[in-house]
Parts: C-alpha cells; structure tokens; sequence
C-alpha cells in the first residue's frame, strides 16, 4: 500500500518545457509583429496607373471629404499634427507615413499637413492611390 502512495505522489507532470516553449512563441510574435498606426476613417483614394505597395507603411494620415484629418483612430486638428506625428515617429523611426486623403478633399489642406509631416522631420511621405 505505501508503494502505491509514493508511486503517485511521484508522477507529477513537469510544466516548466511547455511554459519555455510559450513563452519563446509569445516572444517571437512580439518582435515580429508589425505595428501599423491606422488612421481610423475610411476614404475614397483616387485611381493611379503608377501605384505601388509600401511595406513598410506604419502611420497612416487620413483626410476625409469633410477636411477632417484623422491619425491614430484619432481626429486631429492642422496645428497638432506636427506633434502627433513627432510622438508616433519617435516609437517607430523606421516607418513609413502614407497620407490618405480623399478624392473630395480639398488640396490645399493635403499640402497643409504634407508640410506639417515635413515639419516634424519626416522625409518620407507617401499619398495613397488605389492602382488602376
């Protein structure tokens, strides 16, 4: 009978490979998961034949039809982009900013915040079509 006790006291299952394997995992999807910044409305892009895709798009600056500028799930006005996108650019130097805006918007406000964005630093900036 104590046999028996000490033989089922023994047969505990070691977690601790499990747990390493997960955490390994949890890690890795971490350091490779790409952080996108979505601007958080929806517009119309015009139509363009010289369309490419950005992969390394991370900030996304949206312009609605309304002249509303939107980043970050955020609505933002003209003077604060600048600081906006200081902050983003500073988590995430490598990345890319693509600018949105509306075929109903007016351009002027798109010149506004494309100098806004080249204000804060920015070199890169791209405006998204939608290739025909």
């Amino acid at each position: 009978m104590r046999d028996h006790a000490q033989k089922s006291g023994d047969e505990d299952i070691n977690m601790t490979p499990m747990l390493d394997i997960v955490f390994i995992m949890l890690i890795f999807f971490i350091v490779t998961a790409s952080f996108i910044k979505e601007a958080g409305v929806t517009v119309e892009k015009e139509r363009a034949s010289y369309a490419e895709q950005k992969t390394k798009a991370s900030i996304l600056v949206a312009i609605t039809d309304n002249d509303e500028i939107w980043i970050n799930k955020r609505q933002v006005e003209l003077k604060s982009v600048r600081t906006v996108i200081e902050r983003l650019q500073a988590e995430n130097p490598q990345g890319q900013i693509v600018v949105q805006a509306d075929k109903e918007a007016k351009s002027g406000i798109t010149l506004d915040v494309v100098d806004a964005i080249k204000n804060a630093g920015v070199e890169d900036i791209s405006l998204a079509a939608e290739k025909t």
